[in-house]
Formats: C-alpha cells, structure tokens, sequence
C-alpha cells in the first residue's frame, strides 16, 4: 500500500510530515509527548520525530515467516490472510496509476510516486494479500542524501542547473511490495554439441597460390542433467516506479526479512501490489525457465551448441509477500517528470535524467576530431 502525499515538510526521520502520506497502520504514541513515533533506519528503533524519544514498543524480530505452497495458492487465498488489519481507504492515481491505502479519516491530495492531484476512489471485490515480512531500512534519510548526490553529480550529460537545484530536498522513504518464489527444478537436456576444427584450404590470388586455416565445427549429440533449487527469486509488483529503475538497485537482502510488524512502517509510504500472484507467479516462472536454459547451455561440452532441449520438472514451489525499502525522488525538469531510487538496505542508486543537448553536441564534436586525427596518422603511416 501507499499513501498519498502532498509537498509538505519532512520530519527529522525523512517521512512526510503530511498526514495524509500516512499509511493505514496501528499508530505509536510518543511515551513523552504523545506524537507518533515511526521506524528510524539510523537508530533501528521506533522514534518520536518531534522529540526524539525512543520507543518502548517491541516488534517482531523473531517467528516463522511462512513460505506458502504457490499451487494450492493460486487456487485460492484465505481471507484471513488477506486486508491490512485495520481500516483503510484505497485511491489510485491516474497519471502512475499506483494504488495508496489510507487511514479513512484523512484526504490525500497528490500522489506520493508522481505527485499528480488527479486521484480516484478505488475499490476491489477481495482485500489484498497481506505481507508476511517486511525488510526494514537501513539507509538513514542522509545517507539516502548523500548517496542520490553523489549519483546525479557523476552525471556529466546532465545539464548543469540540474545539479544547482536542492533535488534530495524531496526524497522520501517508500516501502515497495515484492512476490519471492522458491522452486526446486530437475531439467534434463539435449543438444548438439559442436567441437571445431580446422582445415587447410588452398586458393588463388594474382596467380599466386596461397593456403589459409578454415575453421569447421564437428557436430556431436549430448545429453545431461541440471538440477538448481531457487531462494528468494524476486517479482516487483510495483507500478510506481519505474521497472528498469527497480532492476538496477536489485538484489535486496531478503535473508534479512523480519515478521511483518506495523512498526517497521510507521510514519512511512507503503505501495499495495497491483502484479498480483498469478501475474507474478508467470513472471517468475519465465525467469526461472530463462536461468535453466543458461544453466543447461553451460555444461554442453565444445567449443558452441545447436538445437538445446530442456525439459525441466519443477517441484517445492514456494512464495510470500514481502515489502522492501527503497528511497524515492521524483522531479520535473522542463515538461518531463524523472525519477532517482535507492536501494534502502544496500545504498545501490539508479535513476533518469534529462541530457543536455549542448554537452552532447560537444561529445560528438569531441569523437568527430578524435577520429578524424586518428585517419589523418594512419593516412601517413
């Protein structure tokens, strides 16, 4: 799920201080002063933003996160693993068409992903899938600063009011919901297996006759068996940001996962999926398919192969819902919007930028010389 959210100041832990960029979880109240406290990556605690008191609030750091059979899920989810276990009003944007759960009380304004006002009312017929884990953050709000800084400083075909503007100022903390599957896969294969060789080869030229080695390939049958068992294999089922983006900043650490406990997201943007079991459960199985194909490639014997044939049995089919943490930035420059993700465990950043046609004019002139005096060298020579 995620929250909604205006251009409102940011608390001292990096979330929107808007309320309603607040997720629909249980609250924790300040011990001290009564405010909410929510989750600090720095501190791993639960933490009032206003006055700094930790609190006393346990979580969940130990349990069984249930791996659950993929087959008989697909078939059918129980509803009591299903909602977020409290009231919650869901909106969809209709510009990045990401879906916010809220608490009902509050209205939110803009999206929290693109930052349109163009939000509608949404409904579905069954209550989400509920996350088992969760990832919490690792990456303090400065070190998320720091690090996006440093990316769009290395970005020299950015144009350079770019890097003038205070871009981190809108960075926020957002929780991205991820399908993991587990499967044990035996394939067995066929091919041809391909060994070269070389033959001397006689021909003619200016009369002269010459020799050369011409490489051929001796084709052989080949046979074998690949057994591999898949941990975690990871599906994002965001839309709110941009795929290639999320692929960039990926493996998350998902040995790490902790019992899915209100308090490692509060205070802080959570996306409901909207790739949904089934859809994911083909994505997976598509990469999986793509990993043993290579996985069967590599023990062909030779020097190249031919007519590769797996058939691959596929057995302990497992997955969860899990949630992992990531440090968004979105901004316009011009009349395009772009965005800047990091990794909130590991501190990996990817993002979009504009180019600045000048400095790209200026590389081409730059390669056109380049080349230009290297033909003139060998020219002479």
């Amino acid at each position: 799920m995620n929250s909604g959210a205006r251009d409102a100041p940011v608390a001292p832990d990096g979330r929107s201080e808007d309320p309603d960029a607040q997720a629909a979880q249980p609250k924790f109240a300040c011990p001290s002063c009564g405010g909410e406290a929510v989750w600090n990556p720095a501190k791993a605690k639960l933490v009032c933003p206003f006055c700094g008191t930790e609190s006393p609030a346990p979580l969940a750091t130990e349990g069984i996160i249930a791996e659950h059979d993929l087959v008989a899920a697909i078939r059918a989810i129980p509803d009591e693993a299903r909602g977020w276990r409290s009231d919650a009003r869901q909106v969809r944007c209709q510009s990045c068409n990401a879906i916010s759960v809220l608490d009902p009380s509050r209205q939110a304004q803009t999206c929290a992903f693109c930052g349109s006002a163009q939000l509608v009312a949404y409904a579905e017929t069954k209550p989400a899938f509920r996350p088992e884990s969760v990832l919490p953050f690792r990456r303090s709000e400065t070190e998320a600063r720091d690090g996006i800084r440093a990316w769009y400083g290395r970005l020299w075909l950015a144009p350079s009011a770019l890097k003038r503007r205070a871009l981190t100022d809108t960075v926020r903390g957002v929780y991205l919901p991820y399908w993991t599957f587990d499967a044990q896969v035996e394939a067995d294969w066929t091919a041809d297996a391909g060994h070269y060789y070389y033959e001397t080869e006689t021909y003619v030229v200016n009369g002269q006759t010459q020799t050369r080695q011409v490489q051929r390939i001796r084709w052989q049958p080949a046979a074998g068996h690949v057994a591999h068992f898949f941990d975690d294999d990871l599906v994002c089922a965001s839309v709110g940001v941009a795929s290639d983006l999320v692929r960039g900043i990926e493996p998350f650490p998902t040995h790490d996962v902790k019992p899915y406990d209100a308090g490692y997201v509060a205070g802080w943007v959570v996306e409901r999926y909207q790739i949904d079991l089934v859809g994911a459960a083909q994505r997976a199985r598509e990469a999986m398919d793509a990993k043993m194909q290579a996985l069967c490639a590599r023990e062909i014997p030779g020097d190249t192969y031919r007519n590769l044939v797996v058939h691959a049995d596929y057995s302990k089919q497992t997955f969860k819902h899990t949630l992992a943490p990531v440090w968004l930035l979105t901004y316009n420059y011009g009349t395009r919007r772009f965005q800047c993700v990091m990794n909130g465990v590991t501190g990996a950043v990817r993002g979009e930028y504009p180019k600045s046609p000048w400095k790209i004019a200026l590389l081409v002139l730059v390669v056109l010389i380049v080349v230009l005096i290297f033909m003139s060298l060998a020219g002479r020579s």
